[in-house]
């Protein structure tokens, strides 16, 4: 099977190579479109038809494995290709300005890397286990790498890459030793067999080293410092699809370790607690140090890792349900949590793609540089107000609805009686949360977007090419439809959950099924109501004169942008609670509070998580490390580089001898 993958895999590269530079998008357009027609086609088959098994073949390593498509597969496949179409079409745009910068064969590698993450992903979600699963894993690995390093000739861009690749082999290598721990113990490393183990052995060492395999890509608290670093360095429609989709691969995991647990045990009690736990807490974390950003895309980032946490505290909430006797919670949250899995790899990679549009027009992504954007890009303005308005969790959007299912099943914990301490501590988290969410978004959207021009930058954009808006429209189309049609939406959703857990479908039919189809209707009237507002608008507006001032006149007869919130002063309240969680850098100086008349200051403050330097220094001082060691035998003769030769084919034929090799 594998020299079939690797022949078609070498065909398509090949293929990519051999286009005419300017025309190498459309062919990873068109090998994109076909493999995700496909998923989808899949996706659809397997829903209506149950379980379909593609193709079994042996490993030498772990023996037999297959793969297989699921529910759960269906509804990852469907995401996978939704954000692979988007982000190829939104790369036409965006990397059009590079192909006289950079050669064809490096536009080439980058298609091709682009391409063979979006198989790779597939891949990861249609594999039973085993070596076909570490396979696929560590392709998505590489091909992100590859991706990430699209501007190597920035040192930021080689640093956060080799942060990247370092930690992702950290985790790699956890899931490595949990496949060997559970192919010894039953004779498979197929997921099917993580209930056998979990039966047989002790489950809690192997369900924490899976977790903190699967649990380093989704970027959990404290695997998470590679995330931030890696998104602001690479492509804009690289971070959309890495944060929209590829981290999600990393709760796939989570998933996929607690639908091999029996229902209503001590064990899923346990494990539900770890999840919501490490939920609260990354998603606390993520959304305080998103609030206090000045960079677009570092906020943006933090933000992942903030919805990862989100969902985390739903599939937490779902497990100590079904574990206390409640299908009613364990559905509520598990659906809750699969529906922001979605919603989140939509509004997400709209607004990496709008930090993408800024970045190209303005040449930064610094907040501090922006202001009254809307006015020279008035499409991309508001189509980031309606990614916005989703990921705030606003009705009548889609992120309102995922949280929505969470927290009915959360309060019919409380009111049931059912594990009410721990209901009460997600309701509480997922508030601070929310509220958090609207304060860094309200910012990002208000200091980019509005009041007056902080430079001449600004003055001089104008709005992106078609290919971009569309690509930016097809996520938009999906939030609206969810938001609008919650009923509908729910209803794949419900029968994902129901493979999941085990759990009854009528749960959701009968129980928040028609409170989804009521809240349709009210999103319906609120988009009327809205409408018909900017139309009275419009028209008491046709015949009066309208007259324009400064944006932030406040009284002032001499008004300057220097008056106007930063996105620094915007968040001050909030940065005194997260000073302990925080590492500044500051260039220039801030005004002091003596200063009545203050004169021109320069201040730019950059806020970098504390865990980064804890977790991150140690393997930086390893590497300076080795690569003195390395260098040492770099003695530039003939006779020291066969001599090591000659050593290394001792070693090989000493080991195959002795049968370790």
């Amino acid at each position: 099977m594998y020299s079939y993958v690797l022949l078609a895999a070498t065909a398509l590269i090949v293929a990519i190579f051999l286009t005419p530079q300017r025309h190498k998008v459309w062919t990873a357009t068109g090998i994109i479109a076909t493999a995700a027609g496909g998923a989808l086609w899949l996706a659809v088959r397997t829903f209506l038809e149950g379980e379909i098994v593609i193709a079994r073949f042996t490993t030498s390593l772990f023996g037999e494995e297959s793969l297989v498509a699921d529910p759960l597969t269906s509804l990852f496949l469907a995401i996978i290709s939704v954000a692979g179409i988007a982000t190829v079409i939104y790369s036409r745009g965006y990397v059009e300005s590079y192909l006289k910068r950079y050669s064809p064969a490096h536009i080439s590698l980058h298609y091709t890397a682009l391409m063979l993450l979006v198989v790779s992903m597939m891949l990861v979600v249609l594999s039973s286990g085993g070596f076909s699963f570490l396979f696929s894993w560590e392709l998505m690995t590489i091909a992100s790498f590859i991706l990430i390093l699209f501007e190597a000739e920035r040192q930021d861009v080689r640093r956060a890459a080799l942060n990247y690749l370092v930690m992702m082999h950290i985790g790699f290598m956890f899931l490595v030793i949990g496949f060997v721990m559970l192919y010894n113990a039953t004779g498979s490393a197929n997921f099917d067999a993580i209930e056998l183990y979990f039966k047989q052995n002790a489950p809690l060492p192997l369900f924490v080293i899976l977790f903190i395999g699967f649990g380093m890509k989704a970027g959990l608290f404290p695997m998470h410092i590679w995330l931030p670093e890696a998104h602001p360095a690479a492509p804009s429609h690289v971070s959309a699809i890495m944060s929209g989709v590829m981290i999600k691969t990393g709760v796939y995991g989570i998933v996929r370790l607690m639908q091999a647990i029996d229902q209503n045990t001590e064990l899923l009690y346990t494990i539900g607690l770890i999840v919501l736990l490490s939920g609260i807490i990354t998603g606390l974390w993520g959304v305080i140090l998103a609030a206090v950003q000045n960079d677009i895309k570092r906020l943006l980032a933090y933000s992942s890792i903030e919805n990862v946490g989100v969902i985390l505290i739903g599939l937490g909430i779902a497990a100590v349900g079904h574990a206390a006797g409640s299908a009613l919670i364990g559905m509520c949250g598990m659906c809750g949590a699969l529906l922001h899995i979605v919603n989140h790899s939509l509004f997400k990679t709209m607004l990496f793609f709008s930090a993408g549009n800024i970045y190209s027009k303005m040449h930064t992504t610094a907040m501090s540089q922006m202001g009254g954007l809307a006015k020279q890009m008035p499409i991309t303005a508001i189509l980031a107000l309606f990614a916005t308005v989703a990921i705030c969790a606003l009705p009548p959007l889609n992120g309102f609805i995922s949280e929505l299912l969470m927290y009915i099943g959360m309060f019919n914990g409380v009111s049931d009686g059912h594990e009410v301490l721990y209901s009460v501590a997600a309701i509480i988290s997922l508030s601070l949360i929310g509220g958090v969410v609207v304060l860094a978004f309200t910012k990002l959207y208000g200091v980019v977007f509005l009041g007056s021009p902080r430079s001449t930058h600004v003055v001089e954009c104008s709005e992106v090419d078609n290919f971009r808006i569309g690509a930016m429209v097809i996520p938009a189309t999906f939030i609206l439809f969810i938001g609008l049609f919650p009923h509908i939406a729910v209803l794949p959703i419900s029968e994902v959950a129901v493979a999941v857990t085990g759990g009854e479908r009528a749960i959701a039919i009968d129980f928040f099924t028609p409170t989804l189809h009521t809240l349709s209707y009210v999103s319906w009237a609120l988009l009327v109501v809205i409408t018909l507002l900017y139309v009275a608008k419009v028209r008491a507006q046709r015949n009066r004169k309208i007259e324009e001032g400064a944006t932030w006149g406040c009284g002032f007869t001499a008004p300057n942008t220097r008056m106007q919130y930063t996105g620094e002063s915007f968040s001050e309240g909030l940065e005194n609670i997260a000073k302990s969680l925080t590492k500044n850098t500051v260039d220039g100086r801030s005004v002091d509070k003596s200063e009545i008349f203050p004169t021109k200051h320069n201040y730019d403050i950059r806020h970098k998580d504390k865990v980064d330097s804890l977790l991150g220094r140690w393997w930086v001082e390893l590497m300076h490390r080795l690569n003195e060691y390395v260098m040492r035998l770099r003695t530039g003769r003939v006779n020291s580089y066969i001599t090591f030769a000659l050593v290394f084919l001792v070693v090989v034929l000493l080991l195959t001898i002795f049968g370790v090799i």
